[in-house]
């Protein structure tokens, strides 16, 4: 399990500012209560009102921390202007991507931050269900997270009548099997109705046709995590941290031959300084750094003043993903890392559209041809004219960027690529039985 690394002191602690009061025991209501939490909370009932608190998280900026990017502030508005007689609150925190442990370790040490948002968001859009998917797998986050729920009601902070007001928030914690496709929020919702987890097209969106067809909000968990500081301390507070056009923190797990953790990153941080914080590439020089998990994109190490925010690192050709940075250094071939990424992503499609089905494994073939020593000279072009395809018809953002490892790789890493299919040679010293360059990367200095 990845643990929270040390950052500069005058980084802001929005996310993980309860951790060290929770340190001895994460569930135990009362020191969260002392460190400020369920503060948020008050204010948006008592002060600020459903319409305030949806201004307020309007004006923070705050952007949805899934890896889409979208506004907080419009998601709510949308479900709670929508007339119906149930609305649903949506907590994912499922943690699809299985290398990274972001939702792991921030439900595990400060669950009342994930609750507190969850009942702000169903006290502003005017839900009575709120609902935290869980692994069903990690029992012990489980049991933890139902007892936290359970002390929440009993003081309060919960249940059916939210600190006095008459309004009515009941949370459960559900249990939640599946796979990678979890992470796209009408798969989870089909999950939760017990049902084979596809994607849905889109319009009509889950604020206007979520769970059991009625008006449902699904956040992930560090996004509703967000959510009680902005109540606490405003919108324009949240807005001044991090880039103008991505305000706020976020958590991302970072890895590299050095080591790593997780960290709590105000967002238009430059790839740089996460990979110092990382602790570089160790004593190789740096290649590539895949931003955005599976399906990341590679950038080279002259990208690495790119700041780690939604619209900067999708015109790179990466996006934030599941919040994965991984450092690649010089013995890292492009060809065969795309690859690998691709057909993780293949094996995991849920199979409903042909681009996906279909596309994304005839993409791995390319690549697995290619590293195996057996390519067509044509291939470089069947990789992006086959990725081109997939984009442009996608079902969802899955099979979209899925494409990322190959398309980046093409844009940045070309001529390694080409080396592969038309010298019939590997710079890294990575592929079999292709031959190995002279001066491979992989040969330690003498």
């Amino acid at each position: 399990m990845a643990s929270f690394l040390a950052t500069p002191r005058e980084w802001p602690r929005v996310l993980t500012g309860h951790v060290d009061a929770l340190a001895a025991n994460p569930a135990d209501l009362d020191a969260a209560v002392r460190a400020g939490a369920f503060d948020g909370l008050r204010k948006a009932v008592r002060d600020l009102g459903a319409t305030g608190t949806i201004a307020t998280i309007a004006a923070s900026g705050l952007r949805g921390r899934g890896g889409a990017g979208m506004p907080t502030g419009a998601k709510w508005r949308a479900a709670s202007a929508q007339p119906a007689d149930q609305r649903y609150v949506v907590g994912n925190g499922y943690g699809a991507d299985p290398a990274v442990h972001t939702d792991h370790a921030l439900l595990s040490s400060d669950p009342y931050a994930v609750i507190e948002g969850l009942v702000v968001a169903a006290f502003a859009t005017g839900a009575t269900q709120a609902i935290l998917a869980v692994r069903a797998d990690d029992a012990a986050l489980v049991t933890m997270l139902e007892g936290a729920v359970l002390a929440a009601e009993e003081a309060g902070f919960a249940g059916e009548d939210v600190l006095g007001t008459g309004h009515a928030v009941y949370l459960a914690v559900r249990p939640v099997q599946g796979a990678y496709m979890l992470g796209e929020e009408t798969v989870l919702l089909k999950a939760l109705e017990g049902k084979r987890g596809q994607p849905e097209q889109m319009p009509p969106y889950p604020t206007e046709r979520g769970l059991f067809d009625r008006p449902t909000v699904v956040n992930s968990i560090q996004t509703l995590a967000a959510v009680p500081w902005i109540c606490r301390e405003g919108g324009s507070a949240y807005a001044a941290i991090g880039a103008k056009a991505s305000p706020g923190t976020a958590l991302v797990q970072l890895r590299g031959p050095a080591g790593g953790g997780i960290a709590e990153v105000p967002l238009g941080t430059p790839l740089r300084d996460l990979v110092k914080l990382a602790g570089g590439p160790g004593p190789r020089p740096l290649k590539a750094v895949l931003v955005g998990g599976p399906t990341g994109g590679l950038l080279p190490a002259e990208l690495l003043d790119t700041p780690y925010e939604f619209d900067a690192l999708r015109s790179a050709g990466a996006h934030v993903g599941s919040g994965s940075v991984v450092i690649a250094d010089d013995r890292t071939c492009v060809v065969d890392l795309a690859r690998l990424l691709t057909r993780f992503s293949a094996d995991n499609a849920c199979g409903k559209s042909i681009p996906c089905r279909i596309g994304l494994r005839r993409l791995y073939e390319i690549g697995d041809r290619i590293a195996g020593g057996r390519p067509k000279p044509t291939d470089a072009t069947l990789l992006g004219d086959l990725a081109h395809d997939i984009t442009a018809s996608g079902l969802c953002d899955h099979e979209r960027l899925a494409t990322l490892p190959f398309t980046s790789g093409m844009r940045y890493f070309r001529s390694e690529i080409d080396d592969h299919i038309l010298r019939s040679t590997c710079p890294a010293g990575v592929c079999q039985p292709i031959a190995v360059a002279a001066g491979a990367a992989h040969r330690d200095p003498a």
